[in-house]
């Protein structure tokens, strides 16, 4: 992905200059730890009220779950290490933690991207066949349905980390710590793990958008034949039709916004060569997603924000407490 030049002495590729401690430097620390703080609490109440609450036990919050399961991991074992590499600007440990970070960042964001797609084909499946989507889909086909996405993306990325080499030889530049690909190996990883999904998620929810105002003028047009509703009725649902819209868009736009630079750097970098701070940024980009998505996912509805009040307040531990109506 980076093109450098390699001293493959064990000495060199991890040797940092020393750095003076200023406010500024601190201050970066602090912002960095309530980057990851945000992140793993954010995501960690998604999965404690999806787990918690009996009423959230649907198919489409087991997707949710598992999307906040993998970017609270991104959270805890990813950003913590990317951030204190962006602070420093120098990879500060060994090449052996370097091989373990490649592989969790590598199949984490993958899980998370994948976990995305899931999403929006559910989504479409359960307004373009509802009576289907009832029958055919249940809780324990989901859980299995996700764990064979976590699985089959497991054996990928060892994959192509090991069957290319690079997990034998861990090429880094110079202070960092970078997967190095040919050509090939590039274009097979573009479209695994970015064109795919991606087109998968524009497309599904583009379905569901046109399913969503094709309702939507369904209804309206049933109210003014019927006249059984008011005009603020109405109103409301051309609201509700726009919030989708605007939801969807949201949600597309960040996720698109946040992979596909690193994606198109991933590709310049087998053409021209790319300065490593400016890849490292990019790749900081991906892993803020994670950050992103529980206020995406999550504080879009209102069952999410009574969920958090009952788990902060700590309502979930009383008796019964998880049949409590969130919904």
């Amino acid at each position: 992905m980076i093109r450098c030049e390699v001293n493959q002495t064990e000495h060199c590729l991890f040797s940092c200059p020393e750095r003076s401690v200023s406010a500024v430097y601190v201050l970066l620390y602090v912002c960095a730890a309530a980057v990851v703080l945000l992140t793993v609490c954010g995501n960690l109440l998604i999965i404690i009220s999806v787990c918690h609450f009996k009423q959230l036990h649907t198919p489409t919050n087991m997707l949710i779950l598992s999307l906040a399961v993998s970017d609270c991991l991104v959270g805890a074992l990813v950003l913590p290490i990317v951030l204190i590499w962006t602070i420093e600007s120098c990879w500060v440990f060994n090449r052996g933690f370097c091989i373990s970070f490649i592989l969790t960042s590598y199949f984490l964001t993958s899980t998370s991207i994948y976990n995305v797609a899931l999403i929006a084909v559910d989504r479409y499946f359960a307004l373009s066949n509802p009576f289907l989507y009832t029958k055919a889909v249940s809780v324990i086909t989901v859980c299995f349905v996700v764990l064979c996405d976590w699985f089959v993306l497991l054996l990928y990325n060892v994959a192509l980390q090991y069957f290319t080499g690079n997990l034998r030889t861990v090429l880094t530049c110079p202070r960092d710590c970078f997967l190095l690909l040919d050509e090939v190996w590039s274009l097979v990883d573009l479209l695994v793990t970015f064109v795919f999904p991606c087109a998968v998620i524009i497309i599904f929810y583009t379905l569901v958008f046109i399913i969503a105002k094709k309702h939507a003028t369904a209804i309206r047009e049933l109210n003014a034949q019927t006249r059984t509703q008011t005009s603020k009725n109405m109103t409301d649902s051309m609201r509700s039709e726009r919030k989708a819209a605007k939801v969807l868009g949201v949600l597309v736009s960040v996720f698109l916004a946040c992979l596909f630079p690193y994606f198109i750097y991933s590709l310049l970098g087998n053409v021209v060569e790319i300065e490593a701070d400016s890849f490292q940024k990019v790749l900081l980009l991906v892993y803020l997603n994670s950050t992103i998505n529980p206020v995406i996912y999550a504080l879009f509805y209102p069952w999410f924000r009574k969920c958090v009040r009952l788990t902060l307040t700590l309502q979930i531990f009383r008796t019964d407490s998880e049949l409590i109506k969130v919904l």
